[in-house]
């Protein structure tokens, strides 16, 4: 597709702003993107009042149903009084639609990053962690994706090779090494037993703020089913001992609401090749997208692809070596 047929060339500011407006809303005029290349995501002000955020979904990503099941789940966490930021209930509903384009609003929040080597930041994370899994164990997603080697694994690897992004003199090394991944990465998974639970999906430290020394949970739309130590692995950081500790420190916090997963510490090196198998072909679909080549232009470039097929050997040795452990 070319850049001048991209659906969000048309997203214009103002029409962020006439989206806005049209849910009753005075824009003063200011209109600030956040960092987001997915969907899209603004600051807008409003006239005498706080700032709200807008959120405009990538076109053809999630359907509606998929987006009202994201949203839902985010509900029912805020009734369950847990710190999440859903989207605004406008005229009895959070997604609405004009120009084109889906779209939710926001209440603006703030807070400090979270740092992952405040133990105790850790522990109060791995308590409303457990509080979002002992919810989301009631029911299950019917619309909403899974998390498991066919979506992030397989699903990933035929399309970075059908990309035409990687050079050709890698394209054997590549697939050779996806074999193996592939299959230590099965042989990992048949041993967990798990069941699949509703997760937000990409529980990394930018999606968690801190403020007042409570944890607050933003952005669900990666939310999926899967295992549940997909949404604890990303908190761990630094050597073996670190990760060891922020992982106790985790569970302690976790289990005073939620049985923690232990026979699914052993998918943690599973899960983080998952991600980077499918960051990869993230990046490869949606390369069409100007904002893409722009913000990422060292993507698809040779010395890219040596490193991310030298991260992925790193990975085939960490598979093989002993899970973390309990302290």
């Amino acid at each position: 597709m070319s850049s001048l047929s991209h659906p969000y060339q048309s997203l214009t500011q103002d029409l962020v702003i006439d989206l806005v407006e049209s849910l009753g809303f005075y824009s003063d005029g200011r209109v600030f993107p956040l960092n987001s290349f997915e969907n899209r995501v603004y600051q807008v002000g409003i006239e005498e009042e706080t700032p709200i955020i807008i959120k405009v979904y990538r076109p053809n990503r999630w359907s509606r149903e998929q987006i009202q099941e994201e949203h839902d789940f985010m509900l029912e966490l805020q009734a369950a009084d847990i710190n999440v930021v859903p989207p605004m209930i406008i005229n009895g509903q959070t997604l609405h639609q004009d120009k084109g384009f889906m779209f939710c609003l926001f209440e603006r929040r703030s807070g400090r990053p979270l740092e992952l080597d405040q133990l105790d930041q850790l522990y109060e994370v791995g308590t409303q962690l457990g509080r979002i899994h002992s919810t989301a164990k009631a029911k299950d997603f019917i619309h909403r994706p899974a998390l498991n080697l066919e979506t992030f694994g397989r699903q990933s690897i035929e399309t970075v090779l059908e990309s035409n992004l990687l050079p050709d003199y890698l394209l054997e090394p590549y697939k050779v090494l996806a074999d193996q991944l592939m299959g230590i990465m099965e042989q990992r998974w048949g041993e967990s037993t798990h069941q699949p639970i509703r997760l937000q999906g990409d529980f990394h430290p930018g999606n968690i703020l801190i403020r007042d020394e409570q944890s607050i949970f933003v952005d669900f739309d990666d939310c999926r089913s899967g295992p549940a130590i997909q949404d604890i692995w990303m908190l761990l950081s630094g050597d073996r001992h670190q990760q060891e500790m922020q992982l106790c420190e985790i569970r302690e916090g976790y289990e005073m609401f939620c049985e923690f997963p232990k026979d699914q510490i052993g998918l943690i090196e599973t899960m983080r090749t998952l991600r980077q198998l499918h960051y990869a072909a993230w990046l490869a679909r949606r390369w069409d997208d100007p904002a893409f080549p722009h913000n990422f232009p060292w993507f698809g470039q040779e010395r890219y692809w040596s490193e991310h097929l030298l991260s992925l050997k790193e990975q085939l040795a960490s598979l093989q070596e002993p899970p973390l452990q309990l302290l």
